[in-house]
């Protein structure tokens, strides 16, 4: 499986689950919203970086175990 097409299903992916929380629970997800709005950089600064970790774990351990 080529680099493209892992990053074209991780993609298509983030966007389904997205899509589908919106479409399950329009107002929460407004409401998540707004609450981060209002959350400092500093907050949002940190959790950037945490899901960026996470995404990289998720990352390199897909590609470990699919044997790239």
């Amino acid at each position: 499986m080529s680099l493209l097409t892992i990053s074209l299903i991780a993609m298509g992916g983030a966007f389904a689950i997205e899509g589908a929380l919106w479409a399950v629970i329009p107002s929460k997800m407004r409401q998540l919203y707004e609450d981060s709005f209002r959350m400092g950089d500093r907050m949002l600064h940190s959790a950037g970086l945490f899901s960026v970790a996470i995404g990289m774990i998720l990352i390199v351990l897909g590609a470990k175990l699919s044997g790239l």
